[in-house]
């Protein structure tokens, strides 16, 4: 029976990874190489079901709003830094993803929550991992039910949008619309399908995120492009 489910694993590992996989220059992800049955079973990096939790999720529950918040406090963001519109958008190799308005995939992060929701992304993790956030909680929407999304209050004070209950994300790795470099970085990072599950259809292997952007511009585009140094600790 193990020695069954192996092979299918190897089986189904041709066709994860899209063409140029393992080439610096591909428009995927950081790994160097396909998933194999070894990271399937590192932590994190699962191909289980995705635990959910078995309550229902309310995707319009707020965490508890930083001192002084609350939704009537909360900093009003120009148009251009909002997220606008969520839309369920098949791409190769990953199948079912959700995109904002510039086509760019969005994440979930294992250590936030969705019962009640809360983002645990802050500091150097939000600047890895633009959160998406928004003014009034209602983006245009194509094939994503409105009934799962909502939003939950952040540190700052600012709303960001959630599926299921689960905050999103952007990713700086990500350099054009429709790349998922962020899927199963740090073994907590995966692409969200349009019903707020993980889309584990391909697992590379788990990988370290780009570093933060500089504080010189200049900078910032080059930093971006590289994973965080070895001797760095960016666990989220």
């Amino acid at each position: 029976m193990v020695v069954g489910a192996a092979l299918a694993a190897v089986v189904a590992l041709p066709g994860c990874a899209p063409a140029g996989y393992g080439n610096a220059a591909a428009d995927y992800g950081n790994a160097a190489e396909p998933a194999s049955n070894e990271v399937a079973a590192s932590p994190g990096a699962t191909a289980e079901a995705d635990p959910e939790s078995t309550a229902e999720a309310d995707p319009e529950s707020t965490a508890e709003a930083a001192p002084g918040g609350g939704e009537a406090n909360a900093p009003e963001i120009s148009e251009e830094l909002a997220t606008q519109q969520l839309t369920a958008t098949k791409v190769a190799k990953m199948g079912e993803t959700v995109q904002d308005e510039d086509g760019f995939v969005l994440y979930r992060f294992d250590k936030d929550s969705d019962d009640p929701a809360k983002s645990n992304c802050n500091g150097d993790c939000a600047e890895i991992w633009p959160p998406a956030i928004t003014n009034d909680g209602e983006p245009a929407l194509d094939g994503v039910d409105e009934k799962l999304v909502g939003t939950v209050t952040r540190a700052d004070g600012t709303k960001q949008l959630t599926l299921k209950g689960w905050p999103l994300y952007r990713y700086i790795g990500d350099k054009k619309p429709g790349q998922w470099k962020g899927q199963n970085v740090s073994g907590t990072w995966f692409v969200i399908t349009p019903e707020g599950t993980k889309n584990l259809t391909c697992l590379p292997k788990i990988s370290k995120p780009v570093a933060p952007p500089a504080d010189d511009e200049a900078d910032a585009d080059a930093d971006a492009e590289e994973p965080a140094d070895a001797g760095s600790d960016y666990s989220y």
